[in-house]
């Protein structure tokens, strides 16, 4: 196979999606961090929605996202050993922390970081969350 072929025929595993996609995070120590979850496997992975409704349809409306792309997400997570995104999960399991909401809330809104833009951004390992199945 030579460079040409290589360059027309992307690995339809890791096929980069065109445009942002929401991706779940979490509040941390010093801002926001991505929430990462696990397959039915038991193995880490990044999940990241299409659009806001597949989001809050599956992980709930107080869930604070932030948009990013394919490529940003993979190197977000990347030095912490995940090299799975899951795009728009279908079927999910109840984290341990989750419990039937009361009336419906508004929707979340996109997370803020409340630190200044010069401010000094500590690296910290996000801690797992929910399980996906």
């Amino acid at each position: 196979m030579n460079d040409r072929q290589c360059a027309e025929d992307p690995d339809p595993l890791h096929a980069h999606r065109a445009g942002a996609l929401f991706v779940p995070v979490r509040p941390g120590p010093v801002g926001y961090c991505a929430r990462l979850f696990r397959t039915p496997l038991g193995v880490r992975t990044a999940v990241a929605f299409t659009d806001e409704p597949r989001l809050t349809r599956t992980l709930g409306r107080q869930q604070a996202w932030i948009r990013l792309s394919e490529p940003a997400v993979r190197a977000l997570v990347a030095p912490l050993g995940v090299v799975d995104l899951t795009v728009d999960p279908l079927m999910t399991a109840p984290g341990a922390g989750d419990r039937k909401a009361g009336p419906p809330q508004r929707n979340h809104r996109p997370a803020r970081d409340p630190r200044p833009v010069d401010a000094p951004r500590a690296t910290g390992t996000p801690s797992l969350s929910a399980s996906l199945s």
